[in-house]
């Protein structure tokens, strides 16, 4: 059996090969690589291997985009540090994969599927793909888990979990809590846009970025807008602005 290593680090590369050839000696490893360059390219130059094990996280990209650039017509079994919440859609598509630090027993169960053929053979499905791809970027980048805001002539944090939504009067912005209080912080909505889980919170207009979970009620308005219930209710109406109503609905979907 020739197997296909793709593992941008050296140390787990090379226990993995050691591990396989333990397991194993009738397989060879025919190449290993760190790259999703050199994935392709490999790719673009030798046989298909039997077995082929990839690291979602290469050091020029995510894996998954080699599926993109050249056809995979091997089996393939997938290796990563992140936990299984971030790759769950994994197994209720049959899909194997192996948790860093990778053990024998393990890698051994693995195996065996491969051999019995439990391991799904292409075309690999882009789409689910890309949603793993979304769900380790969002883990991987960091966002705020609390505010420092003005209450008087004090100075208190809220965590994030207890907004409800933020919004601008004129230059100045507030943050507003589920449980209806109202505080001013330092920081502009468009910098609140790259602090906040685009996963949570979404700016719905210009004055207004909104938590999901305060969002009570959606209806269509004029001019193709969308009007929204908070929870606590805004002073004013908050409406989605006919520009964003698309990404908004993809947002609320997601």
């Amino acid at each position: 059996m020739n197997a296909l290593l793709i593992e941008d680090e050296d140390l787990a590369a090379e226990r993995l090969a050691s591990m396989l050839r333990d397991h194993d000696p009738d397989i060879q490893i025919v190449g290993t690589l760190d790259s999703v360059t050199d994935a392709v390219e490999w790719f673009s130059a030798h046989p298909r291997p039997d077995l082929i094990f990839l690291d979602i996280q290469l050091s020029d990209g995510i894996g998954f985009s080699i599926f993109k650039r050249v056809m995979i017509n091997s089996p393939v079994i997938f290796t990563t540090a992140y936990d299984q919440y971030a790759i769950q859609a994994f197994s209720v598509n049959s899909i194997d994969y192996l948790l860093k630090p990778i053990n024998r027993d393990q890698l051994g169960r693995a195996l065996d599927k491969w051999r019995s053929r439990l391991i799904p053979m292409p075309a690999y499905p882009l789409d689910l793909f890309q949603e793993i791809a979304r769900n380790l970027a969002r883990m991987s980048q960091s966002y705020k888990s609390r505010f420092l805001v003005r209450y008087g002539d004090h100075i208190q944090f809220k965590n994030v979990s207890d907004v409800a939504y933020f919004y601008a009067d004129g230059k100045t912005v507030y943050l507003v809590t589920l449980d209806s209080k109202r505080y001013i912080i330092e920081y502009t909505l468009e910098e609140l846009e790259t602090q906040l889980d685009p996963a949570r919170f979404f700016r719905v207009n210009r004055k207004v970025i909104a938590q999901l979970q305060s969002i009570r009620d959606i209806r269509t308005h004029l001019g193709g807008r969308l009007r929204l219930q908070l929870q606590p209710a805004a002073g004013e109406d908050v409406l989605v602005s006919r520009e964003r109503v698309a990404d908004f609905k993809s947002w609320l979907e997601y």
